[in-house]
Formats: C-alpha cells, structure tokens, sequence
C-alpha cells in the first residue's frame, strides 16, 4: 500500500497533521477508532466518502512512522 497516494499534510487543515486527502479527517483519529473497536465497515459506514483504501493508507502511514522510532531506555525496568 503506498499511502503517500492518500495521505497529505496541509500546515493550514488540521494544524498540519497528517489526513486522508481531501478530507479534514486526520490519521491519528481514524488509528484512535481502529484502537478503540471500530472496524473498516463501521468507518466506512460512518464517512460513506472514504474507501477501503484510505483507512488502510492510514495504517501503512503508521506503519511506516514506527518503523523509523527507536526505543530509547532511560530508566531500567525492574
């Protein structure tokens, strides 16, 4: 999935956060209803204007954003 076909970052639309294009929908909120139960269909079925396709660029964009992080330990877990 390449997601850079529909995610965008726009500093003047949602404070620059990444979103589905066109959309004032943000990638951190569509991964939140993921997170919390909701699932394609009931996305879908909320914003009949998004496809299957923009939810899984959403998590491809995270993908992607975890893949570059490090973990760095400061404090040693006991």
């Amino acid at each position: 999935m390449e997601w850079r076909d529909r995610i965008t970052a726009n500093p003047n639309v949602i404070g620059g956060k990444p979103a589905i294009r066109g959309t004032r929908l943000a990638v951190e909120y569509m991964l939140d209803l993921l997170a919390n139960g909701m699932t394609i269909s009931d996305i879908l079925q909320d914003w009949p204007g998004l496809a299957p396709e923009d939810i899984q660029a959403c998590i491809a964009y995270a993908a992607d954003a975890v893949r570059l992080e490090r973990m760095i330990t400061v404090h040693p877990l006991s």
